[in-house]
């Protein structure tokens, strides 16, 4: 997860408005892929914790408990709910399509729950931009939403591929 939080630090061009775009989804859906609903999430909340313990593991090497204020916190809590989703849809389902489902799925909880946690940080505690707008915060999440789409279906195909070379977490 510190990886794929961080890849704006050696990539700086993936930033798109401020907001690094990360590969913490796809890892998150990974862990539920591969490790199972249980341990995957637990994994994303050992992750959490460490960061908000203050190692600098979430994106641009930040860490500390002030991140539950940042607008983008909400989708680190998310990957926790993600991870045990897909996990547990493939625990019950584990056809190639079904893993390809599940990470679909899992993104599209990721960008529910953290639009709206950013849409509220925003709201209540930030003082939102001039115009700013519930259909903003959803515009702002367009960027990146293309390459969340490929990488929930190639994080479906490899986690299948994975999964069944390593038996984990089932």
């Amino acid at each position: 997860m510190m990886i794929g939080a961080n890849i704006t630090s050696f990539a700086p061009f993936m930033v798109v408005g401020g907001v690094p775009i990360t590969l913490q989804a796809f890892f998150a859906i990974l862990a539920g892929l591969i490790l199972g609903s249980r341990l995957g999430a637990i994994s994303i909340t050992v992750y959490m914790l460490v960061g908000l313990a203050g190692a600098p593991v979430f994106a641009r090497f930040s860490g500390g408990f002030s991140q539950i204020l940042s607008p983008t916190f909400g989708f680190i809590v998310t990957f926790i709910l993600v991870a045990f989703v897909v996990g547990k849809i493939v625990e019950h389902k584990s056809s190639k399509r079904w893993y390809v489902g599940a990470a679909l799925i899992g993104t599209a909880i990721s960008y529910i729950a953290g639009t709206n946690w950013m849409y509220g940080a925003y709201m209540l505690w930030f003082g939102a931009p001039e115009g700013f707008s519930y259909g903003m915060a959803w515009a702002w999440m367009m960027a990146p939403l293309p390459k969340d789409l490929i990488l929930a279906v190639f994080a479906g195909v490899f986690g299948y591929r994975l999964q069944n070379i390593l038996k984990v977490g089932k």
